[in-house]
């Protein structure tokens, strides 16, 4: 049997420190303790942190509160990244703090489009019932 984990499956190890990232930065957003002043940082939502395998480095998925501006707050948490690894590094005691790189979650948005094809689907096999009973 096999070990090796392929590029789709994580480690526990990976899914246990990328689930401990995620908990703190929202708390950390939460409280503003990052002290990013052009944003509100209490907006913002973390919904999932991804690490590499050498968990070195975290993939923080980020929407803020009404999925308005994504972009732009993407981009100054970028620039920010510093001053949330800091506040980052007050709050967790691991070997290695990882490098954080934020990226937009756009998996709201998809699942939304998955769902209005469905209904569409859906609405068009009851129009084709009420045709036949008709």
């Amino acid at each position: 049997m096999n070990n090796q984990t392929s590029p789709r499956q994580f480690s526990q190890r990976q899914l246990r420190v990328g689930e401990l990232v995620k908990q703190n930065l929202g708390e950390l957003f939460l409280r503003n303790e990052a002290k990013i002043t052009s944003i509100n940082s209490k907006m913002i939502t973390v919904t999932e942190v991804r690490m590499t395998p050498d968990l070195k480095t975290a993939r923080v998925y980020v929407i803020p509160l009404g999925g308005v501006d994504t972009k732009e707050t993407v981009k100054i948490l970028t620039e920010n990244s510093h001053l949330v690894r800091k506040a980052l590094s007050k709050r967790l005691d691991i070997k290695f703090l990882p490098k954080l790189t934020f990226v937009e979650d756009n998996s709201f948005e998809y699942a939304e489009k998955i769902e209005k094809i469905i209904k569409k689907n859906k609405d068009k096999d009851n129009d084709k019932e009420k045709k036949r009973y008709n």
